[in-house]
């Protein structure tokens, strides 16, 4: 009889839980395309696409038009140098990396805040306005970093009319001018990283050549001795603090 009361309150209680359960709503997500009478909303749709474009790019304007490219390539050569493989790890490089860009870029992004970004989101100016006005800074801090030469390149060969002065250079070509620029720099200073390390492998390397040691590879006796010199040396800081100083 005990047993019967218990299965009974135990098909009470399920069935009191499934009615809950029914009781609850669940949310469901729809995507469609329908008809509009505001032309209103055919500018806001316009508005959201031409947002998810940009956060598209996003990766792209990073690298390309910002100091990241430099930075990382220099940190990368400095690896290769020192001949440690895989240390540091490519994710601390490319955080680093990251890391030094905002730094180096925050004059610039607190220009955009203030002349495009807030004016646009307080609706003083226009999208069209606020992006143009975004570009200025972006613009100026490219072409400071620019070669004339490579500069003079991307406008002959874009074929277009001889701009006047800089102001009428496009932002189309602007970029790929600052971006081999700024590869021919990371490349300079890469080989200028290397050297200290270059002549202390050959020393130990001849060392080992004139003690008949031929089967010990000179890397695994020359990595200690660039570690340390590195570490001796405060290259971190010199490292970057010149790459720092490299973009002023």
């Amino acid at each position: 009889m005990k047993k019967f009361f218990f299965f009974t309150f135990l098909l009470l209680l399920f069935s009191i839980n499934l009615q809950s359960a029914n009781t609850i709503p669940i949310p469901t997500i729809s995507i469609g395309v329908g008809e509009s009478t505001n032309p209103s909303d055919l500018v806001k749709t316009l508005q959201i696409v031409f947002l998810l474009t940009i956060l598209t790019l996003a990766p792209s304007i990073l690298v390309l038009m910002t100091s990241f490219t430099r930075i990382v390539i220099v940190l990368h050569f400095l690896r290769q140098a020192l001949g440690t493989q895989q240390m540091p790890p490519s994710q601390v490089v490319v955080g680093l990396s990251l890391f030094l860009t905002f730094f180096v870029m925050s004059p610039v992004i607190k220009q955009i805040n203030n002349t495009a970004l807030q004016p646009y989101l307080k609706k003083e100016i226009s999208q069209k306005e606020a992006f143009n006005k975004a570009l200025i800074p972006l613009r100026k801090f490219m072409l400071k970093q620019t070669r004339k030469k490579d500069l003079a390149l991307f406008i002959s060969l874009s074929q277009n009319k001889k701009p006047k002065n800089i102001s009428e250079v496009s932002t189309l070509t602007i970029i790929p001018a600052f971006v081999i620029s700024e590869l021919k720099t990371a490349f300079q200073m890469g080989f200028l990283i290397y050297i200290p390390f270059l002549i202390l492998d050959m020393v130990v390397a001849s060392v080992l050549l004139s003690m008949g040691m031929m089967m010990l590879p000179p890397v695994m006796v020359s990595l200690p001795f660039k570690l340390m010199l590195f570490v001796l040396a405060d290259g971190w800081n010199l490292l970057v603090g010149s790459l720092i100083k490299s973009f002023m």
